[in-house]
Order: C-alpha cells, then structure tokens, then sequence
C-alpha cells in the first residue's frame, strides 16, 4: 500500500488513538501525516505562482512563451527551468496535448466516447481533473470528481504527490456516496490511465472514456471550477500548512456545491440541481 493510501486511514475525529499513535500503526512518520511541503527553492515556488495564475489567463502558453513571460516580468529564467516546473505542475499548452499530466506510454488509452453525446442527467457522465495548489512554503495537487450534467463536485482530496493514489480514493468515496455514472471522462494522464484507476472503473461496470490529443473543451466545466476555486479561495490565503489548506477548501467547495446558483441550471446550486435530477 502506498504512503498516500496509509496515511489516507488516519483520522484526525478519532477520540481513541492519537495521529502520532495513528501513524506508528500504519507504519508512517508523523511528518508526512502533515503534507511536507516539496523541496523547491522560494524563487522556484514564487514562478511556479506565477505560471500557475496566468496559465489560467492564456492555457495556450506552452513552456517558450510562459518563460518570455516571465523575463518580461524581470525574471532571468530558461525555458528548460520553466518547462520543468510546468510538468511538475502537470500544465501543458492546450494545442500541443491534454493539459492535466503526463501520459504514461505504457497504459492503455482508452477511446473517446462523448463525441455526439447528449448529457442530460445526473449520473450519465462523471470526468475529474488534476489542478496544482500553491502554498506560501510548496505546493500541492488537488483532484476532484464532477458529476457532467450538474456540475457538482462529489469527492476531492489532496496530495503532496502526484500519483494515482489520491486519484484512486477519490473516485472510490463518489462511488461509494453517489452509486456509478454510466460514462467516466478523463484525460490521458497517467493517473488516469493507471490499472488501480481503470480497474476500479471496470470493477464497477463503468464505460471509461479518455480525451484525445487536443480536446481540452472536454474539460471546460471542471477548468472553470478550477479558476474559481483559485481566484475566489486559494489565491486569497496563501495557506501555510496542509491542514489550512484542506480545511479553507473545503468550506469553499461546500460553498459552492450547495450555496452558488447556476444560471445554466435555472439558478439552482450544483447540489440541488443533482438531487433533483436523481429524484426526479
């Protein structure tokens, strides 16, 4: 079991046991319960806050022009610098490819099934999306499951690593709390295309559906979350430690799943426009 997966069964409600206690049970250290930040430079995380807000401007910036950017702005940086931190942030330009994350030439791809698809309930189409967090001392990843239709958020988690891992118990806990979509869309990262992810799919009787090259759009609902979120939570607190971070977000996607209307859902909240949709 991964590190990710063990220090997922810690729970900080536990009235018996201590996270220290928790820890040592699991076989962690007491540290990486707290999301130790990774180790970059402060110059290297000030560009990565830099890219990551105006990757949201212009996602059409590949590696050259962010790092033109970023000299425009005073900063003496190579584009090798800058296109090693974009990957770490798993952006890439949309015209060149899926913008998430790497893809891993060693998993199955598997094909596009959206094209000509009319989605007009709850639970017909579910995607997720990877997005990076900066903090005032690192930085983490935060992968979210989003019912198509509605546009409610029915699982997150965060991580300090980008592996499949937290992707993996996020899409277990939408289908545990939600039943199963018909269709579940990604891009082709890594994550994505992992066995423990897709397995978990097949094993559920999901039809698993991937972007191709190019296709971002397929993910616009979920990039608009994702601008929100930042511009409206993450960019405002400059949280400090994982904790803070967990726990503003959380508020704010509370927030919006059951207190922000949508104009394209008649001015209901993602939340009630997917009860709804179920009950009806």
């Amino acid at each position: 079991m991964s590190r990710d997966r063990r220090r997922a069964l810690i729970s900080a409600e536990c009235s018996r046991l201590s996270i220290v206690r928790q820890c040592e049970l699991v076989s962690i250290s007491h540290s990486s319960y707290y999301y130790a930040p990774i180790g970059e430079s402060e110059l290297n995380l000030e560009l990565m806050r830099r890219i990551d807000r105006q990757f949201l401007q212009t996602p059409c910036y590949g590696s050259r022009q962010m790092a033109r950017h970023l000299r425009r702005q005073g900063y003496a940086v190579g584009r090798t610098r800058i296109r090693r931190l974009m990957r770490m942030m798993g952006l890439q330009a949309i015209y060149q490819k899926p913008r998430t994350s790497t893809p891993n030439a060693q998993h199955r791809v598997y094909p596009y099934l959206l094209r000509d698809l009319a989605i007009e309930r709850a639970n017909q189409v579910w995607c997720a999306d990877i997005t990076y967090i900066p903090m005032q001392r690192g930085f983490l990843y935060l992968v979210a499951v989003m019912d198509w239709h509605t546009r409610a958020v029915l699982s997150w988690r965060l991580s300090n690593t980008i592996d499949s891992a937290f992707c993996v118990e996020a899409l277990e806990e939408a289908l545990s709390r939600y039943g199963k979509p018909e269709v579940f869309n990604t891009d082709q990262g890594s994550q994505f295309t992992s066995e423990e992810f897709t397995d978990t799919l097949s094993g559920a009787g999901v039809r698993i559906s991937m972007d191709g090259k190019g296709r971002w759009m397929d993910n616009v609902f979920i990039e608009r979350l994702w601008r929100s979120l930042k511009y409206e939570c993450v960019y405002l607190r400059e949280f400090e430690t994982g904790h803070q971070a967990k726990a503003e977000m959380a508020r704010w996607l509370d927030y919006y799943n059951t207190d922000r209307p949508h104009s394209s859902l008649g001015d209901k909240t993602p939340m009630e426009a997917y009860i709804e949709n179920m009950a009806a």
